[in-house]
Order: C-alpha cells, then sequence, then structure tokens
C-alpha cells in the first residue's frame, strides 16, 4: 500500500509538469527537483504608510497562445499566476474595493470575464494553484472592470499610484489588466503603535515624544495626546522645539492664553537661527501669517543680525514695501557669513524686481 500510494504522488508530480509545459518549450522543469522553471518566480512588494504589502507569484508567458477566454476559460477559478498557490499577504488590515481584509497571507485566486473579473481572496495560501480551491475558504470576493492593453508578455502585479493611504495593484498579462485598490487607514496604525513605540528606550530621548505629538497635530488626530506627548518630551529637556509643539497642541484644543504663553517661552529658549529655520520651514508649509509672527517675534533677539535683517526685509515684503526690503536684505548680505552672500544678493535681485520672496 505504502509503494502504491508513492506511485499516485509521482504520478500526480509528472502530470503537474506535463501540464505545466503545454504550449511552451520543453525546457528542463520538476514539482520536485530545484530547476528552473518556465514561468519564473517573482515577488512585488509595496509599503504604504507603516504598512507592507507583498504578492508572491510566478510569471508564465503568453507564447503565442490565446490565454483569456482560451487556454484560461472565462467563469473558472484561475491561480492568478503559475506553478505554486499566487499568495497576497499585507501586514495590517486594509480595504480591498471598499471591502475590509484582515491582516495576513491569502491565497490569491481571479475568475476571468470578458467585461468583469472576481478577485479572490482565499484562507487558504498554501495549496498548489487554484486545484483544490474551495469557496467555503474565501475570506474576500471582490468584482472588478477590467481594461483592454497593449500585450503583455509575461504576467506581472505592479503597485500604481501610490499614496500615503492607498495603491493602485494591477495585474497584467497578454492584452488584459485587471486594477483592484488597496486603502490603509495610515494615521490611525500610526497612532495606536506609537504608545508601544515610546514605551521602549524613546521614552528617554524629548525627540520622539515631539515628533509623535507633531504627528498626531498634522494628521488632525487627537491634540490631547499630542499635549501628553508634547509634556513628556518637555519633561525630558525643555527646549525650542517641544515648547512650540506644546503651544500648537494647546492651539488645537482652544487653550488661547496657555498656547500664548507656550509660543513666547519657545521664543525665549530658541536661538535665533532656531527661530529662524522654523519660520522658514512655515512659509514653506504655506503657514504665511504664522512665520511673519516669529519673524517679528525673532528680530527682537538681534535686529543687526543678519537673521533680523533678513527677516525685517520678510515683513517689510508682506506690507509690498519693497524699498524697505532691499535696504533690510542688503544690510543681511553685509554682515551675512560669507557662505550666504551670494544666496542674500540673490534676494536682493528678486526684491528689486518687485519678487514676494517669501512664497
Amino acid at each position: 500500500m505504502k509503494t502504491l500510494a508513492i506511485r499516485r504522488i509521482v504520478a500526480i508530480a509528472a502530470l503537474a509538469v506535463s501540464v505545466a509545459q503545454i504550449g511552451t518549450k520543453a525546457e528542463a522543469q520538476s514539482a520536485i527537483l530545484n530547476l528552473p522553471r518556465v514561468s519564473q518566480h517573482a515577488r512585488s512588494t509595496q509599503r504604504i504608510g507603516i504598512t507592507d504589502i507583498t504578492i508572491d507569484y510566478h510569471r508564465p508567458l503568453v507564447s503565442g497562445r490565446k490565454i483569456f477566454g482560451g487556454l484560461q476559460a472565462y467563469g473558472k477559478v484561475w491561480r492568478a499566476g503559475a506553478n505554486d498557490n499566487t499568495t497576497f499577504e499585507v501586514s495590517d488590515p486594509v480595504t480591498i474595493d471598499g471591502h475590509p481584509l484582515g491582516k495576513g497571507t491569502y491565497g490569491l485566486h481571479m475568475i476571468p470575464g470578458e467585461s468583469s473579473w472576481i478577485i479572490i481572496f482565499s484562507k487558504n495560501s498554501t495549496s498548489w494553484g487554484s486545484f483544490t480551491y474551495d469557496q467555503a475558504e474565501d475570506d474576500l470576493r471582490v468584482n472588478v472592470v477590467p481594461r483592454t492593453i497593449q500585450n503583455q508578455e509575461a504576467l506581472s502585479y505592479d503597485f500604481d499610484d501610490p499614496k500615503p493611504d492607498s495603491v493602485m495593484v494591477t495585474m497584467r498579462w497578454e492584452t488584459v489588466a485587471v486594477p483592484f485598490k488597496i486603502e490603509v487607514d495610515t494615521p490611525r496604525l500610526v497612532e495606536e503603535r506609537l504608545r508601544k513605540q515610546l514605551r521602549g528606550r524613546a521614552q528617554f530621548e524629548w525627540q520622539p515624544w515631539t515628533e509623535a505629538a507633531n504627528y498626531l497635530l498634522n494628521s488632525k488626530l487627537s491634540p490631547e495626546a499630542a499635549l501628553e506627548y508634547a509634556n513628556r518630551s518637555i519633561e525630558n529637556e525643555d527646549r525650542f522645539e517641544n515648547e512650540i509643539t506644546k503651544a500648537n497642541a494647546l492651539k488645537a484644543l482652544g487653550r488661547a492664553d496657555e498656547s500664548r504663553a507656550a509660543h513666547d517661552k519657545a521664543i525665549a529658549l530658541g536661538t535665533q537661527s532656531q527661530v529662524h529655520d522654523f519660520g522658514r520651514t512655515l512659509q514653506t508649509q504655506g503657514r504665511y501669517d504664522e512665520a511673519l509672527e516669529f519673524f517679528r517675534d525673532n528680530i527682537k533677539k538681534d535686529p543687526n543680525s543678519w537673521i533680523g535683517h533678513n527677516e525685517a526685509a520678510r515683513v517689510a515684503v508682506s506690507q509690498r514695501d519693497f524699498t524697505t526690503a532691499i535696504k533690510e536684505m542688503k544690510l543681511a548680505a553685509e554682515v551675512s557669513p560669507e557662505s550666504l552672500k551670494v544666496q542674500h544678493l540673490d534676494l536682493v535681485r528678486r526684491l528689486e524686481n518687485d519678487e514676494n520672496i517669501n512664497k
């Protein structure tokens, strides 16, 4: 009986090899030995936010055949590749075309159609192809509309149009492209993990707490947690950066007086260079009024420094007073370090052309 079972396994493997070679070049290929395969192995990976998405598959070739509606019949389950089970793995919960799919590894199957395809995410990811596919093991099915493309010889899975919280996955083969959209709630995932990360070595430094607080504020998540993180950062080391973050968190909470106090403390703690760099960052973000407020406070630290003159020029520009702006920027060029003189003279040239250098 044992010998008979072994013979059956060998016969099945031989059949699998012969099926895989139908319509292709008769190259060495084995279901048992490690030999080159006609349909080569590939792995496509994309990170969206902090979520990793991986598709593991084999790449069959068209080789002059009619694939969809021919070799692969419409309405029949297909392994979405060749050889082994094509797998789809996500490191966090996602949505597929708006439908939820949990973290994990799935067997990826498809049912081709002339005008509509079905994408299947199976809980079984370890079978060989779709030969033992069982619909009862489906975790998710979505219907998608295929597109016609120029002939593509080797099957591929591509990650198209990546964004901070989404990506389009497209299977391309023969003259067919089959897209589906993956979306990730990146801000919420990050928020959930920040507390875990801040329980490690990071908790003893000021930077991680400030970075976490700024992420929450910039993502318009919890200002309460942002304030908590800013205060923890200040406990580790009281600095310009974390006092500014605290001021922003208090402002988001509607606590204007406390926000102003934290803002003033930040200005007092920061060097003129730190405050200037922060203001310039605000300008690059389009937050011009906030930047000018910082410049006005910063000028008082030393109005005769290159920074003081530079910022006085920027304040004058905001008032369309280009005469004063040119005068102040020329003074900034005179007293600036040698490495910054060319930069300041270029700013003078731009001001002489009535250009708004704050944008």
